[in-house]
């Protein structure tokens, strides 16, 4: 079959280049890596073929070792083993770098709409000029950077990529050959578990490397096509950080914690600004500026080297000099290297002395047993009724007086209640150092009720705030189905709340609403926790709107379309007029953030999406976006379906089994990756609720399963058909673009499936009739979805990144086979076995691998 134009660059640009470099590997002078590179094809051919003839892993393993007489010895097959764990991985991040450099030629998708197109269109058109200046002043995109383990990379390695993605732009030799040799000897495992800290200071390389330059750029971009209003300066992009101050259910973030990440987001800023500024310093040297740059050598060299434990805000006196010296330049130098001045000018009008906004993140739960110690400990200067926890819920809102007071606690017995109580005052201090911007969000996770945030404001108000000065955004998290089925009536009941009336007023009348993805996901299944959020968005526009406020939704959309990642722009393209669009914020995390956002072409590209579905979304909204009363009920009774599709497997008894027994799910919590634990509530016993999204659907995907993105869509599809309204369905794909997304991120997922990895397991004893079940709504999804789009292969039209999954998954089937072994191996002997904790060491060291190849490219 003839390849089409896309598909021939990028047999060229990567799967070519990728063979020819990964040959190098062959040439590294470090411990039998030649023998473990001309064995690897052997060894991977000889998988392919297990698999395909569905042998269970046991088998296909030891066949291996049996062919070679050099590894009767159990400890030679471990080394070979682990040898090739370490090849593959290295494999991995050749493949990353390779996609990364060939990015320009190969990455942009056929729908793909940049900002500069956009912009060449106004040029002729007056009218989409005026929309486009319009929407420009009032919209934004905030990007939050979460800490959660969806990737596994170290800084070091991250550091490699990017210079070895510069490198294979040039088709740099040399530097490839010695990159891939640090490569080699550079660990890819953590010998302990990360704090918050260290996963701030992961996620910093980003900022430090990629968004600084990235975001000023692209307000370059804006500012240099359009004028706006010079009295109201337009931050187009806004950043905004988690670790440090997310502590939902992660004990490891403390108030010290939150001190640090303050501090580093400051300090790593002002290094930025300071390698800025002695580029400048080597090409202003005129007279008139000397005493504006030496204030300047002095703001940028003390914050960057000798930081102040209560540091300032020298955002003014930064702008003011920088300004100065941009005024000697062109009064009396003619403009000389003033383009330098004005980017150093930019960038510290964008990032101020913050960097990215550091969001506070806890659960209601512990937020009501705070209220609660402070009202029965203070009771006449809270005035809260000792009986409030057993009120209802107006009279729970009734009773919340709003009182001022800076309460004196000397001895609290909860470190969490502790913590609460020392991070509202501290934030105080965030924003004397950094500005409101710095810190001025506290999301309340699991929020149920309008009492949940009110009790949270006046937790502020108890702490030395006060009403006409609290520069806090309270921003309720809506994530089960039943939260958000209540979403809307929560609000209603705040909106209508005088005291929260006037402090939504003094904060512009704008309200921030989180809704998150992956816990719907795991609690309703992928087309109910989609439309679920999709609904809710539509009643809490319409109550934000009877109540004339502002409102923005703030998606808590992860990396894999499990997580709500996939084509996210798409989602945002796709909105409807019932929905408020005016602002874009998500988070990003994991593979996410180095896939789509670790290089400076990637971030352009992938901000660029997202800003132009939300510019044209308020400009050019297409028809079949507003969905009208028939196609809401189709999608409604398809959601009813797929949700109780799912439930039914939620609800069966080998559910959580069958992960535990026969995924890495057991292990995840031994992994050297996250200071989150793997579930809440660790010291109890498994259960769903307490289980988090992310191991969640880490679990099904190391199993090769894609239940978490695509479960109980099939049937859904099956039974409008049945119900004779497929030519319903067809034309909601065909002119929905929200609901073509959810359907092509589904297919997206589904194609990292493989069931003849596990298919060994269809007379199984135990999880037989359990696996057969997975694998017959796999089918019937599968079946329905190339019905629906006219195809015969999954992602036929999108044949680029069908192949960048497909390489990937080739790559790392060996380690999902060593991984597999190695779980029946530790299954099958007792713990005092001396090779328990080696087939321990194999399993999660596969993890990475398989985890790290699976980036969400699409």
């Amino acid at each position: 079959m003839k390849l089409s134009q896309k598909e021939a660059v990028y047999q060229n640009e990567v799967l070519t280049r990728f063979e020819l470099y990964n040959s190098l590997f062959l040439t590294l002078p470090f411990y039998q890596v030649k023998h473990t590179g001309t064995l690897l094809p052997f060894f991977s051919t000889h998988i392919e073929k297990g698999v395909a003839e569905k042998l269970d892993p046991e088998n296909i393993i030891e066949s291996f070792f049996g062919q070679y007489e050099q590894y009767i010895h159990k400890a030679d097959r471990f080394d070979l083993l682990f040898r090739i764990i370490q090849y593959i991985e290295r494999q991995v991040v050749l493949f990353d770098a390779v996609e990364d450099a060939a990015f320009s030629k190969t990455g942009k998708a056929d729908d793909a709409g940049s900002l500069d197109e956009l912009f060449k269109r106004a040029e002729n058109n007056g009218t989409l000029r005026e929309k486009i200046i319009h929407r420009l002043k009032d919209f934004s995109l905030r990007l939050v950077l979460t800490a959660h383990p969806t990737q596994f990379y170290p800084g070091e390695v991250l550091g490699i990529i990017t210079d070895l993605t510069q490198a294979l732009k040039g088709n740099d030799i040399n530097d490839i050959h010695l990159l891939l040799q640090q490569l080699g000897k550079t660990p890819f495992l953590q010998k302990e578990k990360p704090t918050p800290v260290d996963e701030a200071r992961s996620l910093a390389w980003f900022l430090e490397h990629v968004f600084y330059p990235v975001v000023s750029d692209i307000q370059y971009m804006v500012d240099n096509n359009f004028d706006i209003l010079p009295e109201k300066e337009q931050q187009i992009v806004e950043l905004g950080f988690w670790p440090g101050g997310d502590r939902d259910g992660n004990p490891n973030v403390t108030v010290e914690s939150t001190k640090e990440v303050s501090s580093l987001l400051r300090t790593v800023l002002f290094r930025c600004y300071y390698r800025d500024f002695r580029n400048i310093k080597r090409r202003i040297t005129f007279k008139g500026v000397e005493k504006y740059m030496a204030a300047l050598q002095d703001l940028f060299y003390e914050n960057s080297f000798n930081p102040a434990e209560h540091p300032s805000n020298d955002k003014d006196p930064i702008i003011f000099n920088l300004n100065e010296v941009k005024r000697v330049l062109v009064d009396y130098h003619d403009g000389l290297f003033v383009n330098l001045v004005e980017d150093l000018l930019r960038k510290v009008k964008i990032f101020g002395t913050y960097f990215s906004s550091l969001d506070i993140r806890q659960d209601s739960s512990v937020l009501r047993k705070t209220y609660k110690f402070l009202y029965e400990k203070f009771p006449k200067e809270t005035g809260i009724p000792i009986e409030f926890e057993n009120l209802d819920e107006n009279g729970k809102v009734d009773s919340i007086s709003f009182k001022e007071a800076d309460l004196d606690v000397n001895e609290v017995p909860d470190d969490l209640i502790l913590d609460t109580l020392e991070t509202i005052k501290y934030v105080h201090q965030i924003q004397n150092a950094g500005g409101e911007k710095a810190c001025h969000r506290f999301i309340i996770s699991n929020c149920q009720q309008a009492s949940d945030i009110l009790c949270l404001m006046e937790l502020f108000l108890w702490n030395g705030w006060k009403q006409d000065t609290l520069t806090i955004d309270f921003v309720p998290l809506f994530e089960t189905v039943d939260d958000l089925k209540r979403a809307a009536q929560v609000m209603g009941v705040l909106y209508k709340n005088t005291t929260y009336q006037e402090h939504i007023k003094r904060r512009g009348n704008k309200q921030i609403i989180m809704l998150g993805f992956s816990d719907s996901t795991k609690d309703g299944g992928y087309l109910m926790a989609n439309w679920s959020i999709y609904k809710a968005k539509i009643e809490l526009t319409a109550i934000a709107r009877e109540h004339e406020i502002d409102l923005t939704f703030f998606d808590g959309r992860g990396g894999p379309p499990a997580r709500g990642g996939g084509k996210t722009q798409r989602f945002y393209a796709s909105m409807g007029e019932e929905i408020a669009n005016d602002h874009i914020q998500l988070t990003i995390q994991g593979q996410t953030i180095s896939s789509q956002y670790g290089s400076f072409d990637t971030a352009h590209y992938n901000i660029e999406q997202l800003l132009n579905a939300g510019m044209t979304s308020g400009i050019e909204s297409k028809p079949g976006d507003t969905l009208n009363e028939n196609k809401k009920s189709l999608i409604d009774a398809m959601a009813a379906d797929s949700y109780d599709k799912f439930m039914e497997l939620r609800r069966h008894p080998l559910f959580l089994k069958y992960l535990e027994e026969l995924s890495p799910l057991k292990f995840l919590s031994s992994l050297n990756i996250s200071s989150r634990p793997v579930k809440r509530n660790s010291s109890s016993e498994l259960k769903l609720e307490d289980l988090r999204a992310i191991s969640f659907v880490t679990a099904w995907s190391q199993l090769k399963q894609s239940v978490p993105g695509c479960y109980g869509v099939g049937t859904a599809l099956k039974n409008a058909d049945k119900a004779g309204k497929w030519k319903e369905v067809e034309e909601l794909y065909n002119t929905s673009g929200m609901f073509k997304t959810i359907i092509d991120n589904s297919i997206m997922s589904m194609s990292k499936s493989n069931f003849d990895i596990t298919a060994y397991l269809k007379d199984d004893e135990k999880f037989g009739a359990f696996w057969r079940m997975l694998k017959e709504e796999f089918d019937v999804t599968k079946k329905y979805f190339f019905k629906l789009t006219g195809t015969q292969t999954l992602m036929e039209r999108y044949p680029v990144e069908r192949e960048s999954i497909a390489t990937r998954e080739k790559i790392v089937l060996p380690l999902v086979i060593i991984q597999h072994y190695a779980i029946k191996r530790l299954h099958e002997i007792k713990q005092n076995d001396p090779n328990y904790e080696i087939y321990g060491k194999l399993l999660t060291r596969t993890v990475y691998g398989i985890v790290n190849a699976g980036r969400n490219l699409v």
